[in-house]
């Protein structure tokens, strides 16, 4: 499961990792969006989900959930979110769990989007591997020799809230100028929509850049080269070999990732970029459903 501010998506699976039924919702700007509906439309496409593949909810041996918010070693608490910021503190394993009478393991969104690119798609065979998730906010996952890597207390890889300008405005993390604040989605829309009061979404960008928009082209691109210069300072950090973008921003192609790849050549030691390859992902919005289902798989069943 990957849930987030717009969208839920599911995707039942066998213990070959073969997919045998998704299902998925958008959801608009205007509905309501507790951690209560949330979960219980999330529990909904479950059922409906397993139905379709012709089995029953009894013979489910786990639910992997991704969501856009750092998770708590140790506790399956979540941490500050910007995207869902009334979630923080919520225990979603537990929730879920009684919603559905099932083991769920719970994991941060980019983590799964990490795993599932590094298992099928475009970061196989990477020994050191940042995938950046690039929606409605800006994530980050890390899978080093083949693990992932999370960080004490879940946020690591989290590029989007890098500070670009220590003078800029006052992030919703606390922080000042962070790079979500200019390259995520929703600054992408906030701006777009100031004069264009039909763009209500991401997926409004990124259609007016597929139609050839221009004004709507620059944004991206002045995205892509402020996601460079932050990625700069990861790739400095932590010398990857690959790095994979993915989320719906990445559906935008060269017009993002041109200008991306030129800034992060201007911005790491040129060892470290003649290193690193960076490449569009190839799972789409089906990446961080498919890495949760193999989280269930890779971890040992929690207590129900």
């Amino acid at each position: 499961m990957d849930v987030g501010r717009r969208h839920v998506n599911v995707a039942v699976a066998d213990l070959a990792h073969t997919v045998i039924a998704e299902r998925g919702e958008r959801l608009q700007p205007d509905e309501e969006h507790t951690a209560e509906v949330m979960l219980d439309r999330a529990a909904a496409l479950v059922v409906a989900a397993v139905e379709e593949s012709g089995h029953l909810l009894s013979d489910v041996i786990g639910v992997g959930l991704g969501l856009p918010a750092p998770v708590v070693s140790g506790t399956g608490l979540l941490g500050a979110s910007n995207i869902l910021p009334a979630w923080a503190g919520l225990a979603p394993s537990v929730e879920l769990g009684r919603r559905l009478q099932l083991p769920v393991h719970v994991e941060n969104d980019a983590n799964l989007g990490a795993l599932s690119e590094h298992t099928w798609g475009a970061g196989r065979g990477s020994e050191a591997l940042v995938y950046l998730k690039l929606g409605t906010g800006i994530g980050g996952g890390l899978v080093i020799n083949g693990r992932l890597f999370r960080g004490i207390s879940g946020t690591a890889g989290e590029i989007g809230h890098l500070s670009l300008d220590a003078a800029g405005d006052v992030c919703r993390c606390g922080n000042r100028g962070c790079l979500e604040l200019v390259a995520g989605g929703a600054a992408l829309v906030s701006v777009l929509g100031r004069g264009r009061p039909e763009v209500r979404s991401l997926a409004d960008v990124v259609g007016l850049v597929a139609d050839g928009d221009a004004p709507c082209r620059r944004l991206v691109a002045d995205a892509g080269s402020s996601i460079g210069v932050a990625l700069g300072g990861l790739v400095n950090l932590i010398n990857p070999d690959r790095v994979v973008v993915g989320g719906e921003l990445a559906a935008t192609g060269q017009v993002l990732l041109d200008p991306l790849r030129h800034a992060l050549g201007r911005s790491a030691v040129p060892s470290a970029v003649e290193a690193v390859d960076v490449v569009q992902g190839t799972l789409g919005g089906r990446a961080e459903a498919l890495g949760a289902v193999a989280l269930v798989l890779r971890e040992p069943s929690p207590t129900r």
